[in-house]
């Protein structure tokens, strides 16, 4: 049943006209997931989260990446 209920939703992701430029939707995600990004790492950095991670890169980019992926999962719905 599970199965089958996934099926019937089913999301298109049409292009978005910039300007005459067409655009993915996806592009446009991933910029926004960026600027999210940049926001909660500099109010991380300001109240010194960031020493106590082992890897701030790798853990910059996975907040990056859990951003992106809940976007995607939000709009899809």
């Amino acid at each position: 049943m599970l199965f089958t209920s996934m099926r019937e939703c089913r999301v298109r992701f049409t292009e978005i006209d910039l300007y005459g430029v067409y655009v993915a939707p996806m592009s446009i995600m991933m910029v926004a997931a960026w600027v999210i990004t940049i926001i909660l790492r500099r109010s991380a950095a300001r109240f010194g989260l960031l020493r106590y991670v082992w890897h701030p890169a790798l853990f910059v980019f996975a907040v990056y990446m859990i951003v992106l992926c809940s976007m995607v999962l939000v709009i899809a719905r």
